[in-house]
């Protein structure tokens, strides 16, 4: 009896995630693949791993029992591989590194051409994306997040302090100026979803217009003149088209951080990443705080 690991692995992932579609998204494979994949150790097993049900796959005893035994081998695959990377000495081969969108675009986007440039033998990969990727199943190789904790099992180096104000188009920030008693229309994100607090009390009338689930849609918003929008100075300060407004005075914001396991930190790809990153932030502190 001979199970495939990436039947195992397979098993342990529509274990974990429950569903055909979100294991095939995981392993990048469709989810035709999922299902043979699953059939395939069934018939090597000759047991039944997954009822299939109206609603999808519910696993069995025994598939909860692959899967239990799956994930220690996972633990000991990502153990083997992030060790690996430690003893890495070359200056070559893939690094993936994960941050959010709009630090990407407004921010990091030199850090990367200056690295790509320098190091052309290593190949970057790049996730742009708010989620808090798995390190320690190495998603991804480091991570810069915008956190108070960053994670307390991970190595990290806080980057930058940064602090949040309001922001709109020259037109809407005269007209507040000029009328500081009249409406300020506000765009705010859904999980903040009221008139920020500590606005200055010489701006005393105050409504949300609008609210989004997506910052980028605000900074349009912002930028079509639809209303006042709190966010980080950096991207206030780098956005085309918006000035600072008085309205909420610079406040203080979760700091932006560099993490990485503590098995991947040392590595001499990490270092050289890190090197570059720390220099570009030293060099631009004053975009981030007032």
């Amino acid at each position: 009896m001979n199970v495939a690991w990436d039947d195992l692995r397979t098993v342990l992932l529509l274990v974990r995630h429950g569903s055909l579609a979100a294991a095939a998204e995981q392993l990048d494979v469709n989810y035709t693949t999922i299902a043979r994949r699953i059939r395939r150790a069934e018939q090597t097993l000759n047991l039944a791993l997954f009822e299939r049900l109206a609603d999808g796959y519910r696993p069995t005893e025994a598939g909860h029992l692959i899967a239990k035994h799956a994930n220690e081998m996972e633990v000991a695959e990502h153990a083997l591989r992030r060790s690996l990377l430690s003893a890495d000495v070359a200056l070559s081969g893939p690094l993936t590194i994960t941050a959010p969108q709009l630090l990407i675009a407004n921010f990091l986007a030199p850090v990367i051409d200056q690295f790509t440039t320098g190091y052309p033998d290593i190949t970057l990969r790049v996730l742009a994306t708010n989620d808090i990727l798995d390190l320690t199943r190495l998603e991804a190789d480091l991570a810069i997040r915008i956190s108070r904790n960053p994670g307390d099992t991970l190595t990290g180096l806080r980057l930058l302090e940064q602090e949040t104000a309001a922001f709109a188009t020259q037109e809407l920030a005269e007209k507040i100026a000029g009328n500081p008693k009249g409406m300020i229309d506000w765009v705010v994100y859904d999980t903040y979803p009221n008139v920020p607090k500590g606005i200055d009390p010489a701006y005393p009338n105050n409504r949300v217009r609008l609210r989004f689930d997506d910052m980028v849609a605000m900074l349009g918003a912002a930028q079509s003149g639809l209303g006042v929008v709190r966010m980080p100075l950096f991207l206030g300060r780098g956005t085309t088209g918006l000035v600072q407004v008085p309205v909420l005075p610079p406040q203080p914001y979760a700091d932006i951080w560099l993490v990485g396991h503590k098995d991947v930190w040392p590595s001499r790809k990490a270092r050289a990443f890190r090197e570059g990153l720390v220099a570009h932030c030293k060099a631009h502190r004053g975009q981030f705080v007032s």
